[in-house]
């Protein structure tokens, strides 16, 4: 008689799957001698077989199942392959032991630094900080209050339903939305948005309500994008007082002493874009503000550059400096020098990065409202005044079947993602009414995407090579193409956007419009932990690696390297610690020749094809592309010329570069690489090293996860 159920070592009753035993057979023969999928079914079946004679009249555990499966392995003489089964046997024991450690019960089968991620930020916890959640219930508490949001607008809406779709999308990782939906939905904070932007006037008032309302909102898990522009010089004067102005850099840093006390409510680390105008005469105090370590250290900062001051970069003119209290031109300055200038800032510490302003306007959706001059915090949303958006990502490395895109599952993912997210607009809870006004009037959401990088390798294309450039801009395209029909059905069921009347969407030809945008490639930090996938469209920034995780160094491998380097025989254990020790697979004999080709990592490819991937996705992004244009530390202050400019040519709205090694306190340390040409160069481990919270972004550290 089959056997229909199997005991869970919880206790748990759950179907018997035979295809578990199959698997678990195969990728234990994998491990040993190499890919035979029909030895690992007939091994299967003998062991359905005993089962079955054994258990006729009660259900086995999963302990009776794996100690048939020894016993078969090693009666067939497969000792090898039966050694390799009770190795992972005894891994997947000592990690199960390790989450409990953790409190958490983790059933969806996470990575250990997933599960300490989820207990650390995302799960829910009782007054005496013990976490009350799984994973799955994570999932199904945010689905659920999502999914509420569809009786507003139709009140015979089968919201089970609709959760059931929501959790589904996340819950297999195809689909995850930003932090703070996470963290927040369906708990008394409510706050679900990631980005924000906050103006700045010119006024004592003024700056110090926009300090309170950062305050605020990095309480709540949200981080926020600041133009110091609209200040008044340092020097110039204040007539209210008689006194003279201390200019945009001093209050600044008023805003970084706030964001390290308040560190987001304690989950997630305080993060601030800070923004000046190339044309303000404080320009040079900005760009510099940075090179000693430590100061505005909870800031990102962009120079705001126009085409009129790229152009006379190019044709090597002056331009001017303009007083923004009076529109007094206070002097002229050579554009090269200036220039020059934010090259050689960047080339030293990483920041200030560029911010196109023209290209971001002339794709303002909603120009008649107002003008875009910040973005938030990674740069991927330009937003106006008190404009929130929410963010989400799916999957590309779950949209791979057999070797292809899976069109169709990523149309299915992409339409439930565009329903979820403007769902989340309706259920959030703003921090102040001006916020929930500005977002409501634009309904901005940022769909974007992680495990790019994972894509390619599995579909086989280098990510330095044109084909993954022809890649880039299918699958974008195709995103951005199906998400605006989503959008534009869900306009004529709910009606567009407040601000629709005189939008570019009605000038183009929509009847209707949910969403003043849709789209939006941001750096996905831990959600792609979660995922267990690289992050945005970074590439891998290691194949190999050691991972700082509760305190204990553990070896990580890339998954997809692993079942490649399974399949085809070249696996061992001694291969994965020699990779480690620099990530990278370059230069091993025993790695083949096109897995080595696909296995590039960030530091390995030239930065053309990173600013030509950045292009290649903004072309059909609508909100910005957030992406780090990784140097080896010998890279020279003209490569970081060359890439801002040709940023500029291809139409990005932004660009940031990170020469490895220029911060002491950078967060990825390759083994054996030493840093060059600055004393702040960390002394190279004998692995390469990265926190449990680092995804493959900005290994300056500053970026919000």
């Amino acid at each position: 008689m089959p056997v229909s159920f199997i005991m869970k070592r919880d206790g748990r009753i759950v179907e018997f799957d035979p295809r578990k035993i199959t698997n678990a057979i195969y990728k234990a023969i994998q491990a040993v001698k190499g890919e035979d999928g029909k030895l690992a079914a007939d091994l299967s079946a003998q062991v359905v077989a005993i089962i079955e004679e054994r258990f006729k009249d009660k259900i086995p555990s999963v302990e009776d199942v794996q100690d048939i499966v020894e016993q078969v392995l090693i009666k067939n003489g497969y000792d090898a392959v039966a050694k390799a089964y009770i190795l992972y046997r005894h891994q997947r024991t000592e990690l199960r032991e390790r989450k409990k450690l953790l409190g958490v019960t983790d059933d969806l089968k996470l990575s250990l630094n997933a599960i300490t991620i989820l207990e650390r930020r995302y799960l829910l916890k009782d007054e005496a900080g013990r976490v009350v959640e799984t994973p799955s219930q994570m999932f199904r508490r945010v689905a659920r209050a999502i999914a509420e949001v569809d009786a507003i607008y139709d009140k015979s809406a089968d919201i089970d339903a609709v959760e059931e779709e929501f959790y589904r999308v996340m819950a297999g990782l195809e689909f995850l939305p930003n932090s703070p939906t996470l963290m927040n939905a369906g708990t008394d904070i409510g706050q679900l948005s990631a980005c924000f932007v906050l103006p700045v006037g010119d006024s004592i008032e003024e700056i110090f309500d926009a300090l309170k309302y950062m305050a605020l909102i990095h309480k709540s898990g949200g981080g926020t994008g600041f133009s110091f522009s609209r200040l008044r010089p340092r020097g110039d004067v204040v007539k209210s007082t008689m006194g003279v102005a201390s200019g945009p850099v001093s209050f600044m840093r008023v805003f970084d002493v706030a964001t390290d006390v308040i560190k987001q409510g304690g989950r997630r680390r305080g993060a601030n874009m800070g923004i000046l105008r190339v044309d303000h005469p404080d320009i040079i105090e900005f760009i510099t503000a940075k090179e000693r370590e430590g100061v505005l250290a909870n800031f990102n900062i962009s120079v705001a550059v126009t085409d009129e001051f790229m152009d006379a970069v190019e044709n090597d003119k002056y331009y001017s400096l303009i007083n923004p209290r009076n529109g007094a031109v206070v002097r002229r300055l050579r554009a090269r020098d200036i220039f020059d200038l934010i090259a050689t800032a960047a080339w030293k510490t990483g920041d200030p990065g560029l911010i196109f302003l023209d290209e971001i306007n002339r794709r303002n959706p909603t120009p008649h409202v107002g003008v875009i001059e910040s973005t938030n915090p990674c740069g991927e949303v330009p937003l106006l005044p008190y404009e929130s958006c929410n963010l989400g990502s799916i999957n590309l490395s779950r949209m791979v079947r057999d070797g292809d895109v899976d069109w169709e599952k990523l149309r299915r993912t992409v339409r439930t993602a565009v329903h979820f997210l403007d769902n989340v607009i309706d259920a959030n809870r703003y921090p102040i009414p001006q916020i929930e006004e500005a977002t409501k009037a634009n309904r901005k959401i940022g769909l974007g995407v992680m495990g790019f990088a994972e894509m390619l390798i599995k579909l086989g294309v280098p990510y330095d090579s044109e084909e993954a450039v022809a890649a880039a801009e299918k699958v974008m395209s195709f995103i951005s193409e199906e998400a605006r029909k989503k959008s534009a059905e869900l306009g004529e069921e709910r009606g567009s956007f407040p601000n629709f009347p005189g939008s570019i969407w009605e000038k183009t030809g929509y009847k209707a419009m949910r969403n003043a945008t849709v789209t939006s490639i941001a750096p996905t930090g831990t959600i792609s932990i979660i995922a267990g996938t690289s992050s945005g469209i970074e590439p891998l920034f290691a194949v190999a690696f050691v991972r700082n995780v509760m305190g204990t160094q553990l070896f990580e491998v890339n998954s997809v390297f692993e079942q490649i380097s399974k399949e085809r025989g070249f696996y061992s254990t001694d291969l994965i610690v020699k990779i480690s020790k620099t990530g990278s697979v370059q230069g091993l004999s025993e790695v083949p020749e096109d897995v080595k080709r696909i296995f590039r990592t960030a530091l390995e490819i030239s930065p053309e094809w990173h600013v030509r991937i950045q292009a290649a996705f903004q072309k059909y992004t609508d909100n910005a592309v957030a992406k780090t244009v990784n140097l080896p530390p010998d890279a020279t202050v003209d490569d970081v010329r060359r890439i801002f400019m040709m940023a500029w040519r291809l139409k990005c709205k932004g660009i940031t570069v990170y020469r490895y090694g220029s911060r002491s306190e950078q967060v990825l340390v390759v083994g054996g690489l030493q840093a060059a040409g600055t004393a702040a160069a960390p002394t190279p481990p004998p692995y390469t090293q990265a926190p449990d919270e680092y995804a493959g972004e900005c290994p300056k550290g500053v970026c919000p996860f």
